[in-house]
Formats: structure tokens, sequence, C-alpha cells
């Protein structure tokens, strides 16, 4: 049987953890938060997954020592801004050639680092290796908390660490794809966020399908871009980490950051849409990070660059799409 550790019990961590445990996988969940841990294994529920019983053979431990220990697969499955500290917390007890799974979508504003890269810098400083796989795609955790129907990439240069979760993960209702663009793979997770963002303002301003349509796919031309630029696949925008990803963020009711995105469209503040949310909103972790890679790399995001005018007052919401309307006239 294979032993699993899950660090975080938010919506995602959980949901996952389910998936393996409800398919015959060894599950431990470690959070730095002893109460979330009680309350979980008391209830078997989680308060954000409204009718998920969690199997009573899960485990659960605040000693990252012990979550660390013996298990063929650790998932990294903290909220961006955690994935370093969670790394280093537990770097002194990861065997070498650990195989490592991270769902964490974002890039880290410091170092503009994917949360894979994060992790594997954070084990370096205290000489350990590992096998890095990120796996991501168009997952929201309530739909996977449902079994309902879900594809993901796993994501390595290593086609044996991607073919090992592959299986891992697995399920008649999750099924897991590989490639070897990690990097592609985590860029189209974090980004997706951002515009999610842009088009949830433009719902909350009462636009309509066309200007969502629109949205999307000219948010996916500056995804591509920038990958592109970063040496990404340019196959990997349209597979399920990048088209696939965007879409559902864009569309689903599920999305935390298409309902932010609607909030600031009907002039709350970014302080006040997160606190209406209640919950981790990536797309705002995520943006300064974008806006610096795109400087960085010299490629045009006015989508990006707008919803981060918007949040910083340098724009009104009302007159981010007559901007963006009014650019120079170009080819697609």
């Amino acid at each position: 049987m294979l032993k699993i550790a899950v660090f975080g019990a938010g919506t995602w961590g959980i949901a996952l953890a389910r998936l393996l445990a409800a398919h015959g996988r060894d599950v431990t969940v470690w959070s730095a938060i002893p109460a979330e841990l009680k309350a979980l294994a008391t209830t078997r529920r989680h308060p954000n997954l409204p009718g998920m019983e969690l199997p009573a053979a899960m485990h659960y431990t605040a000693d990252i020592a012990e979550a660390c220990t013996g298990r063929d697969i650790l998932v990294f499955a903290v909220p961006s801004p955690f994935v370093r500290a969670t790394a280093k917390k537990a770097a002194p007890h990861i065997p070498q050639g650990q195989l490592i799974v991270d769902v964490a979508k974002g890039v880290e504003d410091k170092t503009l680092f994917t949360m894979s890269e994060v992790i594997e810098d954070e084990l370096a400083k205290q000489k350990r290796t590992a096998r890095v796989v990120a796996l991501s795609g168009p997952t929201h955790a309530e739909e996977v908390a449902r079994d309902m129907p879900t594809l993901i990439v796993a994501a390595s240069a290593q086609e044996d660490a991607a073919k090992a979760v592959q299986k891992a993960f697995s399920t008649p209702t999750f099924r897991v794809y590989t490639n070897d663009d990690r990097r592609g793979t985590e860029l189209g997770g974090a980004v997706k966020n951002v515009i999610a963002l842009a088009v949830g303002i433009a719902l909350g301003l009462g636009y309509g399908d066309n200007a969502k349509a629109a949205l999307i796919t000219r948010g996916n031309a500056e995804l591509a871009r920038l990958g592109l630029a970063m040496g990404c696949k340019p196959e990997t925008f349209a597979g399920l980490s990048g088209m696939g990803d965007l879409i559902v963020t864009c569309t689903s009711m599920h999305s935390r950051n298409l309902h932010a995105g609607m909030l600031l469209g009907r002039g709350k503040t970014a302080e006040e849409a997160k606190a209406e949310v209640g919950q981790v909103v990536e797309g705002i972790n995520a943006l300064p990070a974008a806006c610096r890679l795109a400087k960085k790399y010299k490629v045009d995001m006015p989508i990006v660059q707008s919803v981060d005018a918007i949040l910083h007052g340098r724009l009104a919401a009302g007159n981010a799409l007559a901007a963006l309307m009014g650019r120079d006239l170009k080819r697609e």
C-alpha cells in the first residue's frame, strides 16, 4: 500500500487526501494548526466541502517529522505563500531522492520561482535532493470531493517520476496525464488566476459572454507569450494545465478568483474582496510576480497589467475594458 503524506488541510489538500484514501492509499494529513486536525478527525468533514465524508482510515499529525517519515510520496498542498516555509520546516526530515508532488499554484514574488522550484531551492539549502512533480489542471476541489470526472497533468522532466505520480493518483474518476514541461504547467496554474480576476471584474461590471470569451482567449495568448519567452512548450498552453485550467477558473461557480474579481468589478477593494470570499485568492497573490515576469521577459500582457492597475488604484475598473478596446489595432 502506498504511503502518502499531504501537507495542508485546505479544500484542495483534503479533497486530494480523501480521493487517495478512498482508493486504498495510506494517507496522513499534516497541518501546522492542531485544532484544524482535531476537527477533521472528529467530524470527518471539511467546512468548505459540504457533503464529503472523510474515510475513517485517514491519519492526522501536527508533527512534520512524523509526516515525512516512511512515505512514498509527499504532497505540498499549502497555499503558495506558505510553500517555502513548509519546505524549510520539512527539509531536515525528507529522505534523499524523495518523490514530492506540488499542487500549490503560484509564482514566488521575490525569486520568480514556481512552487516546485521553491521546494527544490529550499531543499538544496539543506543539502537535500528530491524528485519534484507538479500536478496541475482544471480541478476544483468541490468536484473532486464528489468523485466527479476530472483530468489533470503530472509534469516533470524525469519521466519515471511523472509516471509514478500518474499511477499513484489515477482512479476511475481522476485521470492523470504526464508531460515534461513542468515550468509551463506551473505557469499556467499561476497566471490563469490573474486572468480569472479580469473575467470576474468584467462580469461584476455587467459585461456579457462576449467579453468573457475575449478575456479568456486573449488571456491565454498572454500566458502563452510569457511561457514561450521563458522556454516553455507552446502545446502546454493548449492543454489541461493551460487552456483547460483557464476555462474552469474563469467560468466556474466554484472559482474564488472569479468571485473576487466580480467583487472588484462592483467596487470592492482587494482586502474587502478577500474577506468576503473567505478563502485564499491565489490570483491576488500571483499578480505581483506575473507583472515582474512580464517586465523581465519583455512580454506584453495588457490584461494582467490592467488587473494590477485596478488593484492598486491606478485605473478604475469601469475604464479598464475601454482602455483595452482602445489599443492599437493589430493581427491576432
